[in-house]
């Protein structure tokens, strides 16, 4: 589901929970008024009629939250058929000229503007994967389900994202990534967390990570955790590793979002590392999906 979508399903749920409680208290009230204004009678009935009594008590406010769980439950497949509404009218073009280009269905993944009061980051030194498109001997590949194999370095380019919308070679590289079901996973789910992170102002090109050695990234891959793969967690900045652990505790959304990208990048770096030489595994790590995943493993101790 987008997150334009779980916004939408949690706004809707808050408010049906919203209204359970005002019917719970409503309800509990009119009990305690009826119990204080009735004048005392003489018990001659014994524990049945208690029972009754308990039972007129608890049976509405039972069925008030059977009709709020229900009402929860709703919300979230309303929100799930407008999230496929969207992506079916996306797609329903590309079916009717014939041109599939997947790309069409995700921004360039820039992080927002920052406001003037902020300062811009020093500038980020140009990336070999990039500038450098033969950065071994051995272009590996990346496993793709469907279409035309893409290689190691359109996937880490893309990994990237684009530096703007004059980034021709970034911008090529996301539309052919994107055409792998697995790859688009990854991507699409990066661009979320990089774009909420970057709402409370942790941006990841001010991130440049501690880099962890190639075979640390192997032991990764081959299914390693723990102290084994601490190195991972190369980002060591306290104040967005701050915001972003209150931002884990304390938004839903967020916290639905990043676990969703750290299962996809996980799965991806088991499927690609082992094929990458020590430069790639590099430059991969260099990434801002990849200081994403530093960043957020971190805060979430899957590195130990």
């Amino acid at each position: 589901m987008s997150v334009i979508a779980r916004i939408s399903s949690l706004a809707m749920r808050d408010r049906i929970t919203t209204v359970g409680f005002a019917l719970t208290g409503g309800w509990l009230l009119l009990v305690a008024l009826f119990w204080l204004l009735t004048p005392p009678q003489e018990d001659t009935s014994g524990g049945i009629a208690r029972l009754v009594a308990t039972a007129g008590i608890v049976l509405p406010v039972a069925l008030v939250w059977l009709g709020v769980s229900l009402g929860r439950q709703v919300a979230i497949l309303r929100a799930e058929a407008y999230d496929l509404r969207q992506r079916l009218n996306r797609l329903q073009p590309d079916q009717l000229s014939g041109d599939d280009d997947p790309i069409d269905g995700i921004e360039p993944a820039r992080e927002p503007a920052r406001p003037a009061s902020v300062p811009a980051p020093p500038p980020v030194q140009p990336r070999p994967v990039v500038n450098t498109p033969a950065v071994s001997d051995r272009p590996a590949r990346a496993e793709v389900r469907t279409g035309d194999p893409v290689d190691s370095i359109t996937l880490i380019r893309a990994l990237n994202f684009p530096d703007g919308p004059d980034d021709q070679e970034a911008i090529d590289a996301l539309r052919l990534s994107l055409k792998d079901p697995a790859n688009s996973r990854v991507l699409r789910s990066a661009q979320d967390v990089v774009t909420l992170m970057a709402g409370r102002d942790v941006y990841m090109d001010n991130m440049p990570p501690e880099a962890a050695r190639p075979d640390v990234w192997r032991r990764f891959a081959g299914g390693e955790r723990g102290s084994a793969v601490a190195a991972l967690g190369g980002i060591h900045d306290p104040e967005a590793m701050e915001i972003v652990s209150g931002m884990m505790d304390q938004d839903e959304v967020f916290r639905d979002t990043a676990q969703h990208f750290l299962r996809n990048f996980d799965s991806l770096i088991e499927r690609v590392v082992p094929d990458l030489d020590d430069i790639q595994i590099s430059v991969l790590a260099d990434t801002r999906s990849a200081r994403a995943f530093m960043l957020l493993g971190r805060v979430s101790g899957i590195f130990g």
